[in-house]
């Protein structure tokens, strides 16, 4: 039996025990309360790292672990956080050394594997689906834009950041980039457009029939479209999954309407939309099957 752990980093920390790819066991989540959302932000590294190991130690349980798997936002490799616009006290960081560092000060040998949050959950997803030698790529929609992809093949994959529009007043991307995805699609981007308005109140408005929030809406899901119509163009057809605290927005028909008016090659029309549910299971499973096929490599 392969034992591992799995743990996801988006606005809060939810860690879980795998066995033989099955998430057993009850998960933790730090923080507990889930209407506290920016727990994370701001909190020093040393804590957050004592944070994320204690989260580990609660469901290590009995017996050996084989791996330990920890999804983070941003451009991961090696170890390495190389950056997180979300998460920006974790930039630089070597995130599998240090965390390795106190989980053997506290009995903990098991290997670390640092990966990306969207990749972890395109691994879940192609998991639970019995596709993991297929490729499988998903869209995470919340307060940055994330783009996995499944099987993990050596590159940044920033799909967020990807430019959908050349229009220089399109600067509401967290990392400063003009005309980026997540600075149309980002729910904190949307808060800096809509001072007035909530993103839920935008989308609400806007089936009301409300001009700019119509407008708006049509913008996010053209955005999409465009994005994911460069990746089609990029590797081809296939499955395209959408999920994330935010994927409550989308709206498949229209976001398939742009993407008609975009992909047109005739090799290329053999794709398909599906939305997920927001669950951290998926990404835990990811995380973990992730820094299993980790100790293969």
């Amino acid at each position: 039996m392969t034992t591992a752990i799995g743990v996801v980093v988006t606005e809060h920390i939810v860690a879980g025990r795998l066995e033989d790819m099955r998430l057993v066991g009850e998960t933790v989540r730090y923080p507990q309360n889930v209407d506290e959302v920016d727990a994370l932000n701001g909190l020093p590294v040393g804590e957050f790292v004592e944070i994320l190991s204690g989260e580990i130690i609660s469901v290590i349980g009995k017996g050996d672990v084989d791996a330990i798997g920890v999804a983070v936002p941003g451009i991961t490799r090696h170890g390495v956080v190389e950056d997180s616009p979300n998460l920006t006290q974790i930039k630089g960081m070597h995130l599998g050394d240090e965390l390795t560092r106190v989980l053997v000060a506290k009995g903990i040998n098991a290997p670390v594997h640092i990966a990306n949050d969207a990749d972890a959950i395109a691994a879940g997803v192609a998991a639970t689906r019995g596709q993991l030698n297929k490729l499988t790529r998903v869209w995470t929609i919340g307060n940055g834009i994330g783009y996995g992809r499944w099987p993990y093949v050596e590159g940044v994959w920033e799909g967020g950041h990807i430019t959908v529009t050349l229009d220089p007043k399109e600067r509401f991307c967290g990392c400063g980039g003009v005309g980026h995805l997540e600075g149309i699609m980002g729910y904190r981007a949307m808060r800096m457009r809509f001072l007035d308005l909530e993103p839920e109140e935008v989308f609400a408005q806007a089936k009301k029939g409300d001009t700019r929030c119509r407008e708006f809406v049509d913008l996010w899901h053209s955005a999409l479209a465009a994005a994911t119509a460069s990746f089609i163009h990029l590797a081809g057809p296939g499955r395209f999954y959408f999920t994330g605290h935010n994927v409550g927005f989308l709206d498949i028909p229209m976001l398939r309407r742009h993407l008609e008016t975009m992909v047109k090659m005739s090799p290329l029309l053999s794709y398909s939309l599906e939305i997920l549910p927001n669950d951290d299971a998926t990404a835990l499973l990811g995380a973990g099957v992730s820094a299993i096929r980790a100790l293969a490599s």
